[in-house]
Protein backbone atom coordinates (compact mmCIF):
# COMPACT_ATOMS: atom_id res chain seq x y z
CA UNK A 1 0.00 0.00 0.00
CA UNK A 2 2.60 2.22 0.63
CA UNK A 3 4.29 1.91 -2.53
CA UNK A 4 1.05 2.22 -4.10
CA UNK A 5 0.14 6.22 -2.14
CA UNK A 6 4.06 6.83 -3.33
CA UNK A 7 3.39 6.42 -6.61
CA UNK A 8 0.11 7.93 -6.56
CA UNK A 9 1.78 11.17 -4.68
CA UNK A 10 4.60 11.46 -7.64
CA UNK A 11 2.07 11.20 -10.25
CA UNK A 12 0.22 14.16 -8.61
CA UNK A 13 2.77 16.04 -8.19
CA UNK A 14 3.69 16.07 -11.64
CA UNK A 15 -0.07 16.27 -12.63
CA UNK A 16 -0.41 19.39 -10.42
CA UNK A 17 1.93 21.62 -12.55
CA UNK A 18 0.58 20.67 -16.57
CA UNK A 19 -1.55 23.84 -16.39
CA UNK A 20 1.86 25.85 -15.82
CA UNK A 21 3.47 24.24 -18.61
CA UNK A 22 3.45 26.90 -22.05
CA UNK A 23 1.77 25.96 -25.08
CA UNK A 24 4.94 25.12 -26.78
CA UNK A 25 6.34 22.75 -23.94
CA UNK A 26 7.60 19.34 -25.47
CA UNK A 27 6.66 16.44 -23.79
CA UNK A 28 9.11 13.06 -23.77
CA UNK A 29 7.73 9.84 -23.33
CA UNK A 30 10.51 8.16 -21.10
CA UNK A 31 9.79 4.18 -20.80
CA UNK A 32 10.99 2.74 -17.06
CA UNK A 33 11.79 -0.46 -17.72
CA UNK A 34 13.03 -2.68 -14.61
CA UNK A 35 12.19 -5.44 -11.80
CA UNK A 36 9.09 -3.82 -9.88
CA UNK A 37 8.26 -7.31 -8.33
CA UNK A 38 10.29 -10.61 -8.06
CA UNK A 39 13.82 -11.19 -6.09
CA UNK A 40 15.23 -8.27 -7.94
CA UNK A 41 12.39 -5.48 -7.02
CA UNK A 42 14.32 -3.49 -4.83
CA UNK A 43 16.71 -2.43 -7.24
CA UNK A 44 13.63 -2.27 -9.84
CA UNK A 45 11.73 -0.03 -7.56
CA UNK A 46 15.08 2.37 -6.49
CA UNK A 47 15.27 3.00 -10.25
CA UNK A 48 11.78 3.69 -10.75
CA UNK A 49 11.04 5.73 -7.65
CA UNK A 50 14.40 7.65 -8.54
CA UNK A 51 13.07 8.36 -11.79
CA UNK A 52 9.43 9.50 -10.60
CA UNK A 53 11.25 12.13 -8.20
CA UNK A 54 13.44 13.63 -11.37
CA UNK A 55 9.90 13.93 -13.44
CA UNK A 56 8.09 15.63 -10.97
CA UNK A 57 10.73 18.06 -9.93
CA UNK A 58 11.11 18.90 -13.60
CA UNK A 59 7.19 18.72 -14.46
CA UNK A 60 7.04 20.60 -11.94
CA UNK A 61 9.86 23.73 -12.77
CA UNK A 62 7.76 24.04 -15.70
CA UNK A 63 10.18 24.54 -18.51
CA UNK A 64 10.13 23.71 -22.11
CA UNK A 65 10.46 20.43 -21.18
CA UNK A 66 7.80 17.71 -19.17
CA UNK A 67 8.37 14.02 -18.55
CA UNK A 68 6.23 11.50 -19.27
CA UNK A 69 7.22 8.49 -17.58
CA UNK A 70 5.95 5.25 -18.52
CA UNK A 71 6.52 2.14 -16.13
CA UNK A 72 6.93 -1.61 -17.15
CA UNK A 73 7.91 -4.63 -14.95
CA UNK A 74 10.44 -7.07 -16.15
CA UNK A 75 10.48 -9.05 -13.44
CA UNK A 76 14.49 -9.47 -13.48
CA UNK A 77 13.43 -11.87 -16.61
CA UNK A 78 14.67 -11.93 -20.25
CA UNK A 79 11.65 -12.81 -21.96
CA UNK A 80 9.46 -10.62 -19.77
CA UNK A 81 11.71 -8.15 -20.68
CA UNK A 82 10.83 -8.11 -24.13
CA UNK A 83 7.32 -7.95 -23.47
CA UNK A 84 7.69 -5.12 -21.08
CA UNK A 85 9.79 -3.46 -23.88
CA UNK A 86 7.06 -3.97 -26.68
CA UNK A 87 4.40 -2.47 -23.82
CA UNK A 88 6.77 0.77 -23.34
CA UNK A 89 6.18 1.25 -27.56
CA UNK A 90 2.75 0.51 -27.41
CA UNK A 91 2.54 3.60 -25.10
CA UNK A 92 4.38 5.77 -27.28
CA UNK A 93 7.49 5.84 -25.46
CA UNK A 94 10.01 7.93 -27.52
CA UNK A 95 13.23 6.83 -25.35
CA UNK A 96 13.94 4.06 -22.28
CA UNK A 97 15.74 4.38 -18.99
CA UNK A 98 15.98 0.88 -18.71
CA UNK A 99 16.78 -1.94 -18.34
CA UNK A 100 17.65 -1.88 -14.19
CA UNK A 101 19.87 -5.63 -14.51
CA UNK A 102 22.17 -6.57 -17.40
CA UNK A 103 20.26 -9.85 -19.10
CA UNK A 104 17.24 -8.22 -19.00
CA UNK A 105 18.77 -5.23 -20.52
CA UNK A 106 20.95 -6.87 -22.70
CA UNK A 107 17.99 -8.67 -24.69
CA UNK A 108 15.66 -5.43 -24.70
CA UNK A 109 18.32 -3.37 -25.97
CA UNK A 110 18.94 -5.67 -29.03
CA UNK A 111 15.75 -5.43 -30.08
CA UNK A 112 15.77 -2.16 -29.35
CA UNK A 113 18.87 -2.00 -31.81
CA UNK A 114 16.88 -3.69 -34.41
CA UNK A 115 14.25 -1.26 -34.05
CA UNK A 116 16.07 1.67 -33.09
CA UNK A 117 14.95 2.80 -29.95
CA UNK A 118 17.50 4.55 -27.46
CA UNK A 119 18.21 3.16 -24.40
CA UNK A 120 20.12 4.81 -21.27
CA UNK A 121 20.16 1.87 -18.72
CA UNK A 122 20.74 3.32 -14.74
CA UNK A 123 22.45 0.32 -13.24
CA UNK A 124 23.06 -2.64 -16.25
CA UNK A 125 26.82 -2.80 -16.27
CA UNK A 126 27.86 -5.76 -18.11
CA UNK A 127 29.88 -4.97 -21.26
CA UNK A 128 26.98 -7.39 -23.06
CA UNK A 129 24.90 -4.79 -22.69
CA UNK A 130 26.25 -2.23 -24.98
CA UNK A 131 28.62 -4.49 -27.13
CA UNK A 132 28.16 -4.53 -31.12
CA UNK A 133 24.91 -2.03 -30.17
CA UNK A 134 24.92 2.26 -30.81
CA UNK A 135 21.83 2.69 -29.15
CA UNK A 136 22.83 1.70 -25.21
CA UNK A 137 24.51 4.07 -22.67
CA UNK A 138 25.48 3.01 -19.12
CA UNK A 139 25.52 5.87 -16.32
CA UNK A 140 26.83 2.98 -13.88
CA UNK A 141 30.44 1.38 -14.08
CA UNK A 142 30.94 -1.40 -16.15
CA UNK A 143 31.77 -4.64 -14.81
CA UNK A 144 35.29 -4.60 -16.10
CA UNK A 145 35.85 -0.89 -14.44
CA UNK A 146 34.87 -2.06 -11.35
CA UNK A 147 36.92 -4.67 -11.07
CA UNK A 148 40.18 -2.72 -12.42
CA UNK A 149 38.99 0.13 -9.80
CA UNK A 150 39.08 -2.09 -6.54
CA UNK A 151 41.91 -3.97 -7.07
CA UNK A 152 43.26 -0.77 -7.99
CA UNK A 153 42.00 1.45 -4.49
CA UNK A 154 42.58 -1.71 -2.50
CA UNK A 155 46.51 -1.39 -3.78
CA UNK A 156 46.47 2.26 -3.64
CA UNK A 157 45.25 2.41 0.17
CA UNK A 158 47.62 -0.53 1.17
CA UNK A 159 44.42 -2.15 2.46
CA UNK A 160 46.27 -5.68 2.51
CA UNK A 161 47.75 -7.72 -0.30
CA UNK A 162 46.59 -11.45 0.46
CA UNK A 163 43.17 -11.77 -1.01
CA UNK A 164 39.96 -14.15 -1.13
CA UNK A 165 37.75 -13.77 -3.63
CA UNK A 166 33.89 -15.52 -3.42
CA UNK A 167 31.74 -14.73 -6.71
CA UNK A 168 28.60 -16.47 -8.28
CA UNK A 169 29.91 -18.01 -11.13
CA UNK A 170 26.30 -18.26 -12.70
CA UNK A 171 25.90 -14.33 -12.98
CA UNK A 172 27.96 -12.09 -15.75
CA UNK A 173 27.83 -8.90 -13.42
CA UNK A 174 29.71 -10.82 -11.04
CA UNK A 175 32.24 -13.06 -13.06
CA UNK A 176 33.02 -9.56 -15.30
CA UNK A 177 33.89 -7.85 -12.17
CA UNK A 178 36.05 -10.98 -10.47
CA UNK A 179 37.95 -11.29 -14.45
CA UNK A 180 39.46 -7.74 -14.60
CA UNK A 181 40.03 -7.66 -10.94
CA UNK A 182 42.35 -10.71 -10.76
CA UNK A 183 44.19 -9.34 -14.09
CA UNK A 184 44.60 -5.82 -11.86
CA UNK A 185 45.42 -7.85 -8.86
CA UNK A 186 48.33 -9.42 -10.39
CA UNK A 187 49.65 -5.98 -12.10
CA UNK A 188 49.33 -4.48 -8.37
CA UNK A 189 51.53 -6.97 -6.72
CA UNK A 190 48.12 -8.50 -4.88
CA UNK A 191 48.06 -12.36 -4.18
CA UNK A 192 44.78 -14.14 -5.04
CA UNK A 193 45.34 -16.84 -1.77
CA UNK A 194 42.02 -18.42 -2.31
CA UNK A 195 38.79 -17.91 -5.39
CA UNK A 196 35.18 -19.57 -4.16
CA UNK A 197 32.08 -19.81 -5.95
CA UNK A 198 28.22 -19.88 -5.86
CA UNK A 199 25.46 -20.30 -8.02
CA UNK A 200 21.80 -18.37 -7.66
CA UNK A 201 20.96 -21.45 -5.29
CA UNK A 202 23.54 -20.96 -2.94
CA UNK A 203 22.31 -20.34 0.45
CA UNK A 204 25.14 -22.08 2.75
CA UNK A 205 28.44 -20.04 2.66
CA UNK A 206 30.01 -22.11 5.10
CA UNK A 207 32.53 -23.54 2.64
CA UNK A 208 33.21 -20.40 1.02
CA UNK A 209 34.04 -18.53 4.02
CA UNK A 210 35.79 -21.30 5.59
CA UNK A 211 37.98 -21.40 2.52
CA UNK A 212 39.31 -17.75 2.59
CA UNK A 213 39.54 -18.27 6.68
CA UNK A 214 42.01 -21.07 6.18
CA UNK A 215 43.77 -19.07 3.61
CA UNK A 216 44.54 -16.48 5.74
CA UNK A 217 43.00 -13.89 3.86
CA UNK A 218 42.98 -9.86 4.75
CA UNK A 219 40.93 -9.01 2.47
CA UNK A 220 37.73 -10.48 0.94
CA UNK A 221 36.22 -9.22 -2.45
CA UNK A 222 32.90 -9.84 -3.07
CA UNK A 223 31.46 -8.62 -6.35
CA UNK A 224 28.53 -10.27 -5.81
CA UNK A 225 24.41 -8.61 -4.85
CA UNK A 226 23.41 -7.81 -1.43
CA UNK A 227 21.43 -10.91 -0.30
CA UNK A 228 24.42 -13.43 -0.83
CA UNK A 229 26.67 -10.66 0.55
CA UNK A 230 24.70 -10.68 3.90
CA UNK A 231 24.83 -14.56 4.40
CA UNK A 232 28.33 -14.00 4.08
CA UNK A 233 28.69 -11.62 6.96
CA UNK A 234 26.65 -13.88 8.74
CA UNK A 235 28.74 -16.68 8.52
CA UNK A 236 31.86 -14.99 9.03
CA UNK A 237 31.05 -13.77 12.23
CA UNK A 238 29.99 -17.46 13.13
CA UNK A 239 33.31 -18.88 12.33
CA UNK A 240 34.78 -15.50 14.38
CA UNK A 241 36.61 -14.29 10.59
CA UNK A 242 36.97 -10.84 10.66
CA UNK A 243 38.80 -9.55 7.24
CA UNK A 244 37.85 -6.33 5.58
CA UNK A 245 35.01 -7.55 3.29
CA UNK A 246 35.19 -4.94 0.01
CA UNK A 247 32.56 -5.33 -2.52
CA UNK A 248 31.00 -3.11 -5.43
CA UNK A 249 27.88 -1.54 -6.19
CA UNK A 250 25.06 -4.50 -6.41
CA UNK A 251 26.16 -4.77 -2.52
CA UNK A 252 24.41 -1.36 -1.88
CA UNK A 253 21.06 -2.00 -0.13
CA UNK A 254 23.06 -4.93 2.19
CA UNK A 255 21.24 -2.45 4.89
CA UNK A 256 18.10 -3.03 4.11
CA UNK A 257 17.94 -6.85 3.73
CA UNK A 258 15.14 -8.17 5.92
CA UNK A 259 16.62 -9.66 8.62
CA UNK A 260 19.89 -9.29 8.61
CA UNK A 261 21.59 -7.73 11.36
CA UNK A 262 23.18 -4.63 10.17
CA UNK A 263 25.91 -4.43 12.88
CA UNK A 264 27.73 -7.66 11.06
CA UNK A 265 28.32 -4.97 7.77
CA UNK A 266 30.39 -2.69 10.14
CA UNK A 267 33.52 -1.68 8.36
CA UNK A 268 32.44 -3.25 5.05
CA UNK A 269 33.86 -1.24 1.89
CA UNK A 270 32.71 -0.77 -1.46
CA UNK A 271 33.01 1.26 -4.44
CA UNK A 272 29.31 3.39 -5.72
CA UNK A 273 29.07 6.89 -6.69
CA UNK A 274 26.46 7.92 -4.19
CA UNK A 275 25.79 7.69 -0.85
CA UNK A 276 22.50 9.18 0.65
CA UNK A 277 24.27 10.92 4.11
CA UNK A 278 26.19 12.88 2.05
CA UNK A 279 26.39 16.06 2.74
CA UNK A 280 26.05 17.92 -0.71
CA UNK A 281 23.06 19.75 -1.07
CA UNK A 282 21.60 18.05 -3.98
CA UNK A 283 21.82 14.27 -2.52
CA UNK A 284 20.36 16.22 1.18
CA UNK A 285 17.70 17.57 -1.57
CA UNK A 286 17.11 14.13 -3.24
CA UNK A 287 17.30 12.36 -0.38
CA UNK A 288 14.60 14.44 1.21
CA UNK A 289 12.35 14.18 -1.73
CA UNK A 290 12.64 10.20 -1.66
CA UNK A 291 11.86 10.31 1.76
CA UNK A 292 8.74 12.45 1.92
CA UNK A 293 7.47 10.28 -1.44
CA UNK A 294 8.66 6.50 0.12
CA UNK A 295 9.17 6.69 3.51
CA UNK A 296 12.74 5.03 2.96
CA UNK A 297 16.10 5.92 2.00
CA UNK A 298 17.31 6.02 -1.13
CA UNK A 299 20.15 3.91 -2.66
CA UNK A 300 22.65 4.27 -5.62
CA UNK A 301 20.07 2.51 -8.05
CA UNK A 302 17.97 5.14 -7.50
CA UNK A 303 20.20 8.04 -7.69
CA UNK A 304 21.66 6.46 -10.93
CA UNK A 305 17.98 6.56 -12.33
CA UNK A 306 17.40 9.68 -11.22
CA UNK A 307 20.49 11.43 -12.81
CA UNK A 308 19.24 9.44 -15.94
CA UNK A 309 16.10 11.53 -16.04
CA UNK A 310 18.18 14.79 -16.17
CA UNK A 311 20.81 13.14 -18.29
CA UNK A 312 18.07 12.58 -20.88
CA UNK A 313 15.96 15.44 -21.04
CA UNK A 314 19.37 17.35 -21.53
CA UNK A 315 19.97 15.39 -24.73
CA UNK A 316 16.68 15.68 -25.86
CA UNK A 317 17.24 19.18 -25.61
CA UNK A 318 20.78 19.42 -27.01
CA UNK A 319 19.19 16.79 -29.60
CA UNK A 320 16.15 19.29 -30.63
CA UNK A 321 13.44 16.22 -29.49
CA UNK A 322 9.77 17.26 -30.24
CA UNK A 323 6.90 15.57 -28.75
CA UNK A 324 5.77 14.43 -32.20
CA UNK A 325 8.88 12.43 -32.99
CA UNK A 326 8.22 8.51 -32.61
CA UNK A 327 11.16 6.49 -30.94
CA UNK A 328 12.98 5.78 -34.52
CA UNK A 329 13.40 9.24 -35.57
CA UNK A 330 14.70 10.35 -31.89
CA UNK A 331 16.83 7.67 -32.21
CA UNK A 332 20.04 8.73 -33.72
CA UNK A 333 19.65 12.27 -32.96
CA UNK A 334 20.08 11.19 -29.37
CA UNK A 335 22.48 9.05 -29.72
CA UNK A 336 24.67 12.09 -31.32
CA UNK A 337 23.66 14.16 -28.59
CA UNK A 338 24.37 12.22 -25.72
CA UNK A 339 28.34 12.44 -26.87
CA UNK A 340 28.09 16.30 -26.85
CA UNK A 341 26.70 16.71 -23.46
CA UNK A 342 28.55 16.68 -20.30
CA UNK A 343 26.35 15.92 -16.54
CA UNK A 344 27.19 16.35 -13.24
CA UNK A 345 24.88 14.53 -11.42
CA UNK A 346 24.20 12.73 -8.17
CA UNK A 347 26.63 9.85 -9.24
CA UNK A 348 29.23 12.29 -10.32
CA UNK A 349 30.73 14.13 -13.58
CA UNK A 350 29.53 11.97 -16.40
CA UNK A 351 30.66 11.69 -19.99
CA UNK A 352 29.58 9.33 -22.72
CA UNK A 353 31.65 8.06 -25.89
CA UNK A 354 30.55 6.15 -28.62
CA UNK A 355 31.48 2.65 -26.66
CA UNK A 356 27.97 3.22 -24.55
CA UNK A 357 30.05 3.35 -21.10
CA UNK A 358 30.32 6.28 -18.65
CA UNK A 359 33.48 8.27 -17.89
CA UNK A 360 33.09 8.99 -14.53
CA UNK A 361 35.91 8.66 -11.12
CA UNK A 362 35.28 5.71 -9.18
CA UNK A 363 34.66 6.18 -5.01
CA UNK A 364 34.81 4.16 -2.34
CA UNK A 365 32.32 4.11 0.87
CA UNK A 366 32.69 2.58 4.21
CA UNK A 367 29.56 0.99 6.10
CA UNK A 368 30.21 3.36 10.19
CA UNK A 369 27.06 2.75 12.52
CA UNK A 370 24.64 1.46 9.83
CA UNK A 371 25.44 4.22 7.33
CA UNK A 372 27.80 4.63 4.10
CA UNK A 373 30.56 6.79 4.70
CA UNK A 374 32.48 8.08 1.57
CA UNK A 375 36.09 7.53 1.74
CA UNK A 376 38.61 10.49 1.60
Amino acid sequence: MKKVLALILALAMSLAVCSAFAEDTVTLRIAHIGPTTGAAALYGLATQHGAEVAAAEINAEGGKYRVELICEDDEHNVEKAINAYNAALDANAQMILGNTTSKPCEAAGAQGYMDRVFFLTPSASSTAVTEDKDNVYQICFSDPNQGAASAEYIASHNLGTRIAIIYNNADVYSTGIRDTFVEKAQEKGLTIVTESTFTDETTDFTVQVGEAKDAGAEIVFLPIYYTPASMILKTASDKGFSPIFFGVDGMDGILDVEGFDTSLAEGVMLLTPFVASSEDENVVKFVNSYKEAYNEIPIQFAADAYDGIYILVKAAEKAGITSEMAYDEVCDLMIAAIQEIEVDGLTGHMTWDSTGAVTKTPMAATIVDGKYVFED
